[in-house]
C-alpha cells in the first residue's frame, strides 16, 4: 500500500488529512515537526510515495526539511503554506518541491493533487509481463514506468519534477517547446510564473545529466523560443 507522510504542526489539520488519505485507500503516517518527519521518512523510505510538507513549523521549517529530503530521495513533495507570496512558492519549487497548496485549501483539491502526484511516481499497471517503456539515447536511458534515469550506465537521482521535465522533452525528441508550453505540460496547470522558474529547473537538470552542463548535448536551448531534446541524441 502506498504511504503518504504528512509533516505539519497543525494537529487538527493533520487528522483531517490523514482521514482523507485513508478514505482513498492509502496509508498515512504523521509527524508534527521536521526532524520527526525526516526520521519517519527514513524508516519508510521504500514504502513512502508522497510527502505532504508544511512550510511554517517550529524547529526545522519546511524549506530545510525539503532540502534534507532531496539529499537522499526523489519522493514527490507537496508543500503547504499559509503564505500566498509567489516568491515563497517559487523558492520551494526550486528547492525540489513538486507541487504547492496555499492554506486554506479544500480537501477535494488536496486529494486531487495527492492522487496526481502518486500516479506519476508509482507504477499503476500491475499486469504480468508488462513491458517497461524505455527511452534510449546516446549514453542515456530513461525508464518511464519505473522512473529511472542513467547516463553512461550510472544512475542519476532526479526529483519528481526533474524526471517529468526530462521525460516530456525526451518523449518529444527534436520538437521545440516554449517555456509556457513546458510549464503547462509538465506542471499541468496554467502558466503562472516568470521564465526564470523553468530556466532554474533546466539548469539543475543539466547539471545532473549533461557531461558538460556549460555545453549541453541532450537539452538544447533554442534562443528566443524555448528548449528541445537533441534530435541527434
Amino acid at each position: 500500500m502506498n504511504k503518504v507522510l504528512v509533516i505539519d504542526d497543525d494537529k487538527e489539520l493533520c487528522a483531517l488529512m490523514e482521514k482523507c488519505v485513508e478514505q482513498e485507500g492509502l496509508s498515512a503516517i504523521v509527524a508534527h515537526e521536521g526532524a520527526a518527519g525526516l526520521h519517519l521518512l527514513d524508516e519508510n523510505k521504500e514504502k513512502c510515495s508522497l510527502v505532504i510538507l508544511d512550510v511554517m513549523m517550529p524547529g526545522l521549517d519546511g524549506f530545510h526539511v525539503l532540502q534534507k529530503i532531496r539529499e537522499t530521495s526523489n519522493v514527490p513533495v507537496l508543500m503547504l503554506t499559509a503564505k500566498s507570496d509567489e516568491n515563497d512558492k517559487v523558492f520551494g519549487l526550486r528547492l525540489g518541491a513538486d507541487d504547492y497548496l496555499t492554506k486554506p485549501f479544500s480537501l477535494n483539491e488536496l486529494m486531487a493533487r495527492v492522487n496526481s502526484l502518486i500516479r506519476r511516481y508509482t507504477t499503476l499497471n500491475n499486469s504480468a509481463g508488462m513491458d517497461t517503456e524505455v527511452l534510449r539515447f546516446t549514453g542515456m536511458m530513461i525508464d518511464k514506468v519505473n522512473r529511472l534515469v542513467s547516463v553512461q550506465n550510472i544512475p542519476v537521482e532526479l526529483t519528481g519534477k526533474e524526471f517529468d521535465l526530462l521525460s516530456f522533452l525526451a518523449s518529444n525528441k527534436g520538437r521545440i517547446f516554449t517555456k509556457k508550453q513546458i510549464y503547462t505540460q509538465v506542471w499541468e496547470e496554467e502558466y503562472a510564473f516568470d521564465d526564470s522558474n523553468i530556466m532554474s529547473f533546466i539548469s539543475k537538470l543539466r547539471k545532473k545529466i549533461e557531461p558538460d552542463p556549460e555545453h549541453p548535448f541532450y537539452i538544447l536551448t533554442v534562443r528566443g523560443v524555448g528548449y528541445r531534446f537533441n534530435q541527434e541524441a
